[in-house]
């Protein structure tokens, strides 16, 4: 057929696979208009008409409205610039979709009440600039806030989460959660004592950065011991425990008496809060960072040979 064929409207629809009804409808509304009618009074459309039902039909399935697809098809309107504003739509669509999954799923998971799920709900459409203020907020009062020392200004960076701009639904539900621990006074207060304590240890032993924290030094004595099943209040521990123990009375010019290896044993319950180890790992979720390994068994392990050599 030549490009002067005219075709009926049931001819139409057969080519395009749209209904009789679909056709009319767009016909009605000028979005594809009948080259003439028939002596009978029926439309007849030209070659033409095919390949603008087609562009329609694609373009209403992207879900462009009709108002939007009669000015593309009449070139009143680039379509790139259309595709693209539709596409910046529908990515915050897919945001909200996201957002709204995590949450449920959170629900769900957690038995959450009413009053959980709307604070959850909350959290999660917080804007960059209302998540900042939010986390700020918590490091601020974890380290002192404007007084905080400059010692610490590495650490508050390594616990700030980043939400990236496209989150998957496990890093939104992990921002949620780490929003949720974030604003829990007992929390902040738990980890204020321990970077009071780290602050205290500081001022007493009068060194300055770098210096190994009490996590690192007596993560690389006593995981060795762990994964050797070393009984902690066997002999076998007494040279272990006497190498992190010896560090610590170094940095503090204290003895390596019983008195340090209980400060010591404390400190260590102090840093083995498993809400430290959720929020650690929740920050690794949201930032992208791989998963920290966790090092309660190697504190708890330390903590019960402490005790047995300070004689509780």
């Amino acid at each position: 057929m030549d490009g002067d064929t005219l075709y009926s409207i049931g001819e139409l629809a057969r080519r395009t696979g749209l209904t009789v009804k679909t056709i009319r409808y767009y016909s009605d509304r000028g979005i594809v208009t009948p080259t003439n009618r028939s002596p009978a009074g029926y439309r007849r459309y030209g070659i033409g008409a095919v390949a603008r039902l087609d562009l329609v039909r694609t373009l209403r399935e992207l879900g462009l409205d009709l108002p939007t697809i009669r000015r593309v098809v009449d070139r009143e309107l680039s379509l790139p610039e259309v595709a693209a504003a539709h596409a910046e739509a529908l990515a915050v669509q897919i945001r909200v979709l996201r957002l709204r999954r995590a949450v449920l799923t959170a629900v769900a998971e957690r038995g959450s009440t009413p009053e959980e799920a709307e604070l959850m709900h909350r959290l999660a459409q917080l804007s960059e600039d209302e998540r900042r203020r939010l986390i700020g907020d918590f490091l601020d009062a974890v380290f002192g806030g404007p007084d905080a020392a400059p010692v610490f200004a590495g650490p508050m960076r390594s616990m700030t989460p980043e939400l990236p701009g496209n989150p998957n639904a496990e890093q939104v539900q992990a921002w949620v959660e780490l929003a949720e621990m974030s604003l829990d006074p007992d929390f902040r207060a738990a980890m204020r004592r321990m970077v009071e304590d780290d602050a205290a240890e500081r001022s007493r032993s009068g060194t300055t950065p770098p210096r190994r924290d009490i996590a690192a030094t007596v993560r690389d004595q006593a995981a060795p011991a762990l994964a050797a099943n070393i009984d902690p209040a066997s002999p076998q521990a007494d040279p272990i425990v006497a190498a992190f123990t010896a560090h610590h009375a170094h940095l503090l010019d204290h003895p390596d008496d019983a008195a340090l290896r209980a400060r010591l044993a404390t400190r260590l319950e102090t840093v083995n809060d498993p809400r430290r180890e959720r929020y650690l790992r929740l920050l690794a979720v949201v930032n992208g960072w791989p998963a920290p390994q966790s090092l309660a068994p190697v504190f708890d392990w330390s903590v019960q040979a402490l005790r047995v050599r300070a004689g509780g």
